[in-house]
């Protein structure tokens, strides 16, 4: 019987290692072609890795909640009716990958904007190996590389793994453990004292007769998370327009029925506001922008992230890439396809990467206005509200008049640190004179 081994695959760029989560098989269980054999997890993607060959599985090389390295081989194959040599390892980067979890969109959120704002502690620092996904989280928390050099691992050769570093977090932050305390070093200069600076602590919780404790899903601890982590990095701002969108709603009612025929797919409205965001981005490109420490990246590509609701109630953000080469007809098909694939949670881990600008539509959900949090390391974002009729002063060559006229309220949320009230306030402007201005003629 001739053998395979299944390889650890590439998940994305600067990923060097995953952590297996759990074994979908057991050893001596028969396995199909592109059946998926175990779970897999990074700092950045959560996935299932099947097997290109059917087969039996005949060992696995490592348990859970252990750390592989990209390329390296994490379980063996017996192929059945072939006979020969083991065969050769297929290369990491073209070994499949299955369909990313949502919580994909939310840990590589978190990751970037942690990457693009922080200083961890690295390898380099330390006697032994951490993984990126330890060394992230000792980021997040302000972990010393000492504290973790002095941190018991559980993992293989005492590796620390996720569990161990989080369990001290929960311990250090509950007062049982206290972080470890580097010899002092002598210099020629008088210390300075510094002031001392607390993190503020969560309220305590009361719990009352007949309260509910619900466990928080993954996802949602991670998009928790990223939230709390986004309003310590940038400091928001919101401005707001009113928008005359009547055009826009009467050509859409014109349209919609013979572009579904044609089609086969409904128009919505957020292509056209995809369409306008990136109109002002090409107007006023240092909305296009991430922070690097004291450095500003500004983006070549406009890629648009679309803030989309998932059954569970969670949150998920597939990007469009190069939205700005795409034509309104190839918009609709990338907003529906991105929102299908979000909500059969069948994302791959190229669809939540490389946005560098959000939109959301809390007019969905009935709002009319919300004012959103930064998608972190992107410096801005914008939230559409409900479209509502209003009565409305109509200028005319004849004089002024009343009529009713469709409203919608846009929010735009931008960092501080890098863009000012004149820029935030001036695209969101343009974007509402882009949706005002609508060709009711325009054909698609």
């Amino acid at each position: 019987m001739a053998e395979f081994q299944l390889i650890m695959p590439k998940m994305g760029e600067s990923i060097a290692e995953a952590t297996v989560i759990r074994w979908l098989k057991e050893e001596g269980e028969a396995i199909e072609a592109d059946e998926s054999v175990l779970e897999i997890a990074t700092d950045k993607v959560d996935s299932e890795v099947p097997s290109p060959k059917g087969g039996i599985l005949k060992k696995k090389l490592y348990g859970e909640n252990d750390v592989v390295k990209v390329g390296e081989p994490v379980a063996i194959i017996e192929l059945e009716g072939e006979a020969g040599a083991e065969a050769a390892p297929a290369p990491a980067a073209e070994a499949p990958v299955a369909n990313a979890n949502p919580v994909a969109v939310a840990e590589k959120m978190v990751s970037e904007a942690k990457e693009a704002t922080t200083t961890a502690p690295s390898n380099s620092e330390g006697s032994r190996f951490y993984s990126p996904l330890v060394l992230n989280i000792a980021r997040t928390e302000g972990i010393s590389m000492t504290e973790l050099e002095a941190l018991s691992g559980t993992g293989n050769e005492g590796r620390v793994t996720k569990k161990d570093i989080l369990a001290y977090v929960k311990d250090k932050q509950s007062g049982k453990v206290s972080a470890p305390v580097a010899a002092p070093v002598s210099t020629p200069a008088a210390p300075v004292s510094q002031p001392k600076v607390s993190e503020p602590s969560a309220p305590a919780v009361s719990m009352n007769a007949g309260d509910e404790i619900i466990e928080m899903d993954r996802m949602r601890k991670i998009i928790s998370d990223h939230m709390v982590m986004s309003k310590r990095t940038s400091p928001h701002v919101t401005s707001f327009v009113e928008a005359d969108v009547t055009n826009m709603v009467l050509w859409r009612d014109k349209v919609k029925d013979a572009f579904f025929k044609r089609e086969g797919e409904k128009i919505t409205f957020t292509p056209i506001f995809i369409e306008a965001v990136t109109k002002a981005i090409k107007d006023f490109p240092m909305i296009n922008i991430s922070v690097d420490g004291d450095k500003i990246i500004k983006r070549k590509d406009i890629n648009v992230g679309m803030a989309t609701a998932l059954p569970s109630g969670n949150l998920i953000v597939p990007v469009i890439k190069n939205a700005d080469q795409k034509n309104l007809l190839g918009l609709t098909k990338d907003v529906n396809n991105l929102a299908n694939k979000a909500r059969a949670n069948k994302l791959s881990p190229d669809d939540i990467q490389g946005g560098t600008y959000t939109l959301t539509n809390v007019g969905g959900f009935g709002n009319v206005m919300g004012t959103p949090i930064i998608n972190q390391p992107q410096v801005a974002i914008l939230a559409v509200g409900a479209i509502k009729k209003k009565p409305a002063v109509i200028e005319t060559p004849q004089g002024d008049m009343i009529g009713i006229r469709h409203f919608m309220y846009l929010s735009h949320s931008y960092d501080h640190r890098v863009v000012d009230g004149a820029l935030g306030g001036m695209f969101v402007r343009r974007v509402a004179d882009y949706l005002e201005q609508w060709d009711i003629n325009r054909e698609i």
